[in-house]
Formats: C-alpha cells, sequence, structure tokens
C-alpha cells in the first residue's frame, strides 16, 4: 500500500505517523511512534492502527545525540522491518513567516527561507526543519511538503494582523501570524461532519495543551487569534508567558541585565504555568498539587482564557458555539468546567454529567451557546495536505492523483 510519512520534530522527541493511501485515494492511519528522550534517555515506540505495540526499544545516550540522528534510526526502521517506502513525507513547520500561506513542496531554498524564522520560534523552527535537512541530505529524491503553523490565519483582515508600529516593519514581516493553524483547520474541516448546526457560524475553538491558544471562526475560516508575531503572545501556557507588556522586557534587559539569550530562554521556558506555581508546566501534576501557587497557576490560565473569549467574541460580533481541542481541552473535564463558568454570561450552560464523560456536545439543551469537545489531529491534517500537493504534482495517472 501507498503511504504517507508525517513528521513532527521537538527539541527532544520525533513525532511520525504512517498514512495508508488505498485505491480511492482514502488516508488511513496505519501507525504512530516517537523516538523520545533524545540526549537523555533515547527511546523508539510505536504502535499500530489497532494500538498493538510495534516497537519498544532503548538506546544509549551517545547512539541518539539529535533530531538528525533520531530521524535515521526512526527511518531505517521503518523502511527496513516494516518495509515502509513513502510516496512523501508531510512535516509540521510552526512558522511561515510572510512568504507562506499554505503547504509548500520543499527545496534547499525553502529551507534557507524557513532557517531565517528560527528567532521568532526558537523551540520549534530549528527542531522542525532537523528532519527535513536531513531527509534533503539522504533522501534527495523524496518529495517534502513543509505545512505552517501559521497558515490558516493568512486571511485575516488587515486590521487584525498589523501592530501598530511603522507600516515599514509590517512590510518586513512584523505581523500577527497566529499559530496553532493545522489543528484549527482541522476543527474547521471537522466540524461540518459533527456539529454542522454551527460549522457556518461564529464559533470560538480554544486549543488548550502546553502551548495554548484561542481562534474565532467564522463560516470555517480564521477571523482573529489570541497568538502574534511568536509564540509568546496570548493565553499562558506551560513555559510561555503569554500577553505581557512590552516595557516588562525592557525592564528585563535595563534593570536585570538579561542579554536577548537569557531572556529568549527565560520567555520560552521558565514563565507561563510552570512560573506561576513553581511546580510544574504540566496541568495534571497542577491539578493534584495542594500547593496553593499551583491552585493559583490553574485560576490565571482560567481567568486569561474567559477574557481573549469577550475579546474573540466581539471580533466575531456575536457568538454561536464554543469548541474545546487539545491535550487540556480534550482530557480536563475540570478546566472546562471552570472555563464554562467564565461564559456564563454569554450564554453557556454546562451539563456535568456530559462534561463528566468527554461527550461530543457537553452543554445543556437549553444552553444559548452550545460548547462541544472535538479531538484535533494535526498529523491527519498534514497528510491531508501532503497528498494534496502530490495530486498537484501527479494529477493524471499515478493513485493518489484520485485523492479527494
Amino acid at each position: 500500500m501507498d503511504s504517507i510519512l508525517v513528521v513532527n520534530a521537538g527539541s527532544s522527541s520525533v513525532k511520525f505517523q504512517v498514512f495508508g493511501l488505498d485505491s480511492e485515494g482514502r488516508l488511513s492511519r496505519q501507525l504512530k511512534g516517537q523516538m523520545d528522550g533524545i540526549g537523555s534517555r533515547p527511546r523508539l515506540r510505536a504502535s499500530g492502527a489497532s494500538g498493538d505495540t510495534l516497537a519498544d526499544r532503548a538506546y544509549p545516550i551517545e547512539a541518539i545525540p539529535d533530531v538528525a540522528v533520531a530521524m535515521t534510526v526512526a527511518g531505517t526502521w521503518l523502511r527496513e522491518e516494516l518495509r515502509v517506502t513513502p510516496l512523501a513525507v508531510g512535516h509540521r513547520v510552526v512558522h511561515g513567516g510572510p512568504n507562506y500561506d499554505g503547504p509548500v513542496l520543499v527545496d534547499h531554498g525553502v529551507v534557507a527561507r524557513l532557517e531565517r524564522l528560527e528567532p521568532l520560534a526558537p523551540l520549534h523552527q530549528p527542531h522542525n526543519l532537523a528532519p527535513i535537512k536531513s531527509i534533503l541530505a539522504n533522501f534527495p529524491a523524496l518529495p517534502q511538503v513543509a505545512c505552517f503553523d501559521t497558515a490558516f490565519h493568512r486571511g485575516h483582515d488587515a486590521v487584525a494582523d498589523h501592530y501598530a508600529l511603522p507600516y515599514r516593519l509590517h512590510e518586513e514581516g512584523i505581523r500577527r501570524y497566529g499559530f496553532h493553524g493545522l489543528s484549527y483547520e482541522y476543527i474547521a474541516k471537522t466540524l461540518p461532519k459533527v456539529a454542522p448546526e454551527i460549522a457556518d457560524g461564529r464559533v470560538i475553538v480554544a486549543h488548550l495543551g502546553s502551548g495554548a491558544s484561542m481562534c474565532a471562526l467564522h463560516g470555517g475560516r480564521s477571523v482573529e487569534s489570541t497568538l502574534g508575531f511568536t509564540a509568546l503572545d496570548g493565553l499562558p501556557m506551560g513555559t510561555r508567558p503569554g500577553q505581557l507588556d512590552p516595557g516588562v522586557v525592557l525592564y528585563l534587559i535595563s534593570a536585570k541585565g538579561m542579554t536577548p539569550d537569557q531572556l529568549q530562554d527565560f520567555l520560552y521556558r521558565d514563565c507561563g504555568l510552570k512560573g506561576l506555581s513553581g511546580v510544574s508546566n504540566d496541568m495534571r501534576e497542577l491539578q493534584a498539587s495542594g500547593d496553593p501557587r499551583a491552585t493559583f497557576a490553574i485560576d490565571y490560565f482560567v481567568y486569561r482564557i474567559g477574557l481573549y473569549a469577550g475579546m474573540l467574541a466581539a471580533a466575531l460580533q456575536g457568538l454561536d458555539a464554543f469548541v474545546f481541542t487539545a491535550g487540556i481541552g480534550e482530557n480536563s473535564a475540570s478546566t472546562r468546567g471552570r472555563v464554562a463558568e467564565k461564559l456564563e454570561w454569554l450564554g453557556v450552560a454546562l451539563d456535568p454529567l456530559e462534561n463528566a464523560k468527554h461527550a461530543l456536545k457537553i452543554s445543556k439543551p437549553a444552553s444559548r451557546i452550545p460548547v462541544y469537545v472535538v479531538p484535533t489531529d494535526e498529523e491527519r491534517m498534514i497528510a491531508e495536505h501532503t497528498l494534496s500537493l502530490l495530486w498537484k504534482m501527479h494529477p493524471v495517472g499515478s493513485t493518489h492523483a484520485r485523492a479527494s
């Protein structure tokens, strides 16, 4: 069976999934796995479509020193033991900058342009690009497609994308991009199937995970996002502060003597839920903790979600539905319940039993604003984009040309 390999690389892990392609051009997930603990305790784990274990292997620390080597090891396992020879590889790339408003076939020029965006997403961009460069070097004929977390938001009106800075800076690329676009795009595409009554309306989607943001959808299109120029804006996250007065940054430089590198490391790694709580960046650990600071971190997280819901409702000029997604949004009934309390003024009435069951619709029938839990699937979105681009490259006479 023909297949598409999807890769999502981070600083200490490489996650991958393989989607099979049948004779009708339909995608089906065949396996998912990851190489984690890179540089510390490397481990390859993978499972099949039914959840059966395909691999669980530990490696010496020196055997997997970086993402590129991890990708080589995982790729060798896929090729030699599972006989996976993908038609193409799709990659999640966090920042597409001003140049890319959709998926793009990768070449060395594309990589060079994306490398220039690394300062805007230092936790993600260099690691997203590492497996791309590794595959380019070792398998130059294998098509690779970069799918951007910023692309879905590129249709925003100018007033939503500009900062109040001299226009020349906007032309240079200093603008509000928004992120988590692959997740929001998947939700927008899924709503007509699972909740058609709201799909064309005004919907706020809350992508709540270690990285967190919110997006305003109107007719399935992004019109506003809580994230901006970088992935530091908006909601507080696991280790990132969210919205911050620029004067705080100036103070940290002038009064605390932080260098740009120190400041970058601080803002990306030591703030957010971790900084507020002093306990953890993991919501599950915070909820299990008896530390008052852990409780305060959760209170703050919920409070900011409520504030941004008001902002996004204003951008939409009304609200027809609210959707939770991503790790916390899909799995934490208590967080959803507390957020729903903040949204009562908008007309939200949560059904505690449906919420506890993690049902699709967790609001009461009489709720003026219905509330849903819709699992996201960024990897499938990447596979679909990759397949679509292959179709454009080979529109006739190939299996994947029949994809819908």
